[in-house]
């Protein structure tokens, strides 16, 4: 299903001129598209005027404790806290969230009233759209927004998990990668873009979310027996890491 048209912005469709004059230096580009890292765990697209974030996994901690593991109840509103700053930070008109947007497909029965106040008033205030993921198949949009299996927008598809067999560019997440290196004797584990020539993952964006190893198997499954690199956001800046690759058997 394609996307509708979204109106461009000339003042942000310049991203050289307007990003970094505004000191926005975590530039990337893929897909033939301009994209800046908008923190550890967002995208911003100038062009579609887009904020892109995966796997919310808003009520994760409400369905921990539905097995008796007791969490602090505040994960979803941490997450919609922070999407809400970026979209206001960017000037969005709309926001693509990559699939796993709620823990469990009961999430959205569950959510709490400061959150789901959030959530309604982004619903509202932007083009809200949902892709479906493995852990919420049966997501309603009950809050607002539409509803994707998955969306073409500008060439790009946009998808929960990454299709190995699909050869154009494609934006997904699902693994939730993060970049561990070890530094003056410890291990420092940062949450990281995975980026091959025609696909990129995003890592996890909700509060309460684990991450994988980038150099792990499943990712590079997912990318083929290509060159990657982890984008890691630090500073206002992207730093480049490249990635083992992993013969694929």
């Amino acid at each position: 299903m394609m996307a509708r048209p979204i109106r461009q912005s000339s003042a942000l469709v310049s991203l050289h001129s307007d990003l970094h004059s505004s000191g926005v230096t975590a530039v990337i580009q893929f897909g033939g598209q301009d994209f800046a890292l908008a923190g550890e765990a967002a995208l911003f697209w100038p062009a579609q005027r887009a904020l892109l974030v995966a796997d919310l996994h808003l009520e994760k901690a409400s369905s921990y404790a539905l097995g008796g593991q007791f969490l602090p109840p505040y994960d979803s509103r941490a997450t919609l806290e922070e999407l809400t700053a970026l979209a206001q930070q960017f000037d969005i008109e709309t926001i693509y969230c990559l699939g796993d947007n709620f823990h469990d497909s009961d999430g959205e029965t569950r959510l709490e009233g400061v959150a789901a106040d959030m959530l309604f008033q982004l619903a509202r205030n932007y083009d809200w759209r949902w892709i479906v993921g493995n852990h919420d198949p049966g997501i309603g949009a009950r809050w607002g927004g539409c509803v994707h299996e998955e969306v073409e927008v500008a060439g790009i598809m946009l998808r929960h998990e990454a299709q190995l067999a699909f050869a154009g560019p494609e934006m997904s997440g699902h693994f939730h990668p993060k970049f561990r290196q070890q530094i003056r004797g410890r291990m420092v584990s940062r949450r990281c873009f995975v980026r091959s020539a025609s696909k990129l993952i995003l890592p996890a964006f909700g509060a309460l979310t684990g991450g994988l190893d980038a150099e792990d198997p499943a990712i590079c499954r997912a990318l083929g027996d290509t060159q990657t690199q982890a984008l890691v956001y630090a500073g206002g800046r992207a730093l480049c890491f490249p990635l083992a690759r992993i013969a694929l058997s």
